[in-house]
């Protein structure tokens, strides 16, 4: 099965369903991932501050998968926000995935009160133009925040990955990336599997002979959304993948919209101050 592709603003390719790797520990991760590379994914989302770049470096090397076939994304740590202290901490990633070049690279969280994310934009436009990293982009960014680098940067951010699922399905957010042609990447696509026992959900499911799972993922990739779900089980990891064999009618997938109610499961991007 081949996963559909979108295409950043500057013509790279991305996988429209990755895997995510948030809370899967270093010593865990390279049989995760190995287990989603066989599946058939081909795009995984990390994070330095995750603590697991070096085991999915190495999973990424025992899979034989060839480099151009693979989509690896990662992000720089709060704590090494700032236009020199990035260029350090990228070094740092690609020596812990053993990579030469990273497909996309984001600033993990805006960090408003420290107002060091438009330095940190320019340290990421710098390692673009050096061929570095293939695209780059922003994670958790508000439209104010993403007003600003446009504005103080060179470069439109090729994606905005963002806590997305139907309790908070960022309407407003999505149509300013759509209209700066900025793709948006869901991050907790399910609300923490809050959704999974919803009855509106569970009645589309069984409609489908699918899970709720399936039915969620399927509404963010008809929604155009990326859609990183995270899971360190197998058969969720495959099941997961198993989404491009129906498709939702319009009613259901504003029935489905239907249940935003503004509710995140993390933090406010305006507030959070990262510790």
């Amino acid at each position: 099965m081949t996963v559909p592709e979108l295409t950043l603003n500057n013509g790279l390719r991305i996988p429209q369903l990755g895997l995510g790797v948030w809370q899967v520990p270093d010593d865990q991760v390279v049989d995760v991932v190995a287990i989603a590379l066989e599946t058939g994914y081909r795009s995984i989302d990390t994070a330095a501050a995750y603590g697991n770049e070096r085991g999915v470096g190495e999973a990424l090397r025992r899979s034989g998968i060839d480099r151009d076939d693979l989509f690896v994304t990662s992000k720089v740590a709060n704590p090494d926000q700032g236009f020199d202290a990035t260029l350090r901490a990228f070094d740092a990633t690609l020596e812990r995935l053993g990579l030469e070049t990273l497909d996309l690279y984001l600033i993990h969280w805006p960090l408003p009160a420290r107002d060091l994310y438009v330095p940190t934009w320019k340290a990421l436009e710098h390692l673009y133009a050096e061929g570095r990293a293939r695209a780059i982009g922003v994670s958790n960014f508000q439209i104010a925040h993403l007003e600003r680098v446009m504005e103080e940067g060179g470069i439109t951010p090729m994606v905005n990955q963002v806590e997305l699922h139907p309790l908070l399905a960022q309407a407003e957010l999505r149509e300013f990336d759509r209209r700066h042609s900025i793709v948006t990447e869901a991050w907790s696509p399910l609300a923490h599997g809050r959704l999974v026992t919803d009855d509106t959900v569970i009645g589309i499911a069984e409609a489908h002979e699918r899970t709720p799972a399936q039915v969620l993922l399927r509404w963010h990739i008809q929604l155009g959304n990326v859609v990183i779900p995270k899971s360190a089980t197998p058969e969720r990891i495959r099941a997961n993948f198993d989404i491009f064999g129906f498709e939702l009618t319009d009613q259901e997938m504003d029935r489905i919209g239907a249940l935003d109610r503004g509710a995140r499961t993390g933090p406010d991007p305006d507030a959070f101050d990262g510790d």
